[in-house]
């Protein structure tokens, strides 16, 4: 895979959005069964940032930098957390987590309970629909792209992988956040926040270079399971059509900006 670039990507209840080094591309089908692209340049590089504690919210922010631009470019484009039981769901979490943080639990009880609750609307918007299946497309076309071989619907670098060490560091963190004085509070629980997610993307980047490590196998295996059970759904071929066509796009931007670099 060291001469193939390397890509994230996002599913949409009707499409995939595949994320470049420098570019961007999404392609959706339409309710009347239209098949649409759009590609463009990214405005915000993550992967510019070296320090350890703020790359891996830099590429956090890069991804969801392009999400607005898509909604006006793509207003087709139907994005996870859109449907109203999704939006309903957060909404319940944020009030439920209220109370838990109000009860008279012990902190760290509290801070499992929170995490659960944090990645519940996640869980919920992979439930029903298409979602799922396109998730499973967008692996099995960036997997088969990096691996030169077709790939299964599970995919090494999902971010299902980073749920476990994530929510392990901010329950960590916000321990000791609830320890702060309370006029102190609030920031500290923002600076938990922002080290636990630097935390956990070091160690997924851990993982992705140390796969064959015994810690990294365990590590992963969570992830790998909630992909396999839950995450992803086998696509149909018209599912995979729509991954593809945005990997094309995203790839013959890429290296139209290295022809002209």
């Amino acid at each position: 895979m060291s001469d193939k670039l390397r890509l994230g990507g996002m599913a949409l209840a009707n499409g995939v959005l595949v994320h470049g080094p420098t570019a961007w591309a999404c392609a959706i089908r339409t309710d009347e069964g239209e098949l649409k692209v759009v590609a463009e340049r990214k405005r915000v590089i993550g992967n510019r940032v070296a320090n350890p504690l703020l790359r891996g919210p830099a590429r956090v922010v890069e991804s969801l930098a392009v999400l607005p631009r898509l909604k006006r470019v793509l207003p087709e484009a139907k994005l996870p957390f859109e449907r109203p039981r999704v939006l309903a769901s957060m909404f319940g979490s944020a009030v439920v987590l209220h109370r838990v943080r109000q009860s008279q639990l012990r902190p760290a009880a509290q801070e499992l309970a929170a995490g659960f609750l944090s990645v519940a609307p996640a869980l919920l918007a992979l439930r029903g629909g298409s979602l799922a299946a396109y998730h499973g497309a967008e692996h099995i076309s960036i997997g088969s792209y990096e691996h030169g071989e077709d790939r299964p619907k599970e995919h090494e670098r999902c971010g299902s992988h980073l749920v476990g060490p994530l929510l392990a560091a901010t329950a960590a963190g916000n321990v000791l956040a609830s320890r702060a004085p309370d006029h102190l509070r609030v920031p500290a629980r923002a600076a938990a926040a922002l080290g636990a997610l630097a935390a956990a993307t070091e160690v997924f980047g851990w993982m992705q270079r140390h796969p064959e490590h015994p810690l990294a196998h365990a590590l992963a295996e969570p992830g790998h399971q909630l992909q396999h059970r839950l995450a992803t759904a086998e696509p149909t071929p018209e599912q995979l059509e729509v991954a593809e066509a945005a990997l094309r796009a995203c790839l013959e931007l890429e290296e139209r900006g290295d022809a002209h670099a």
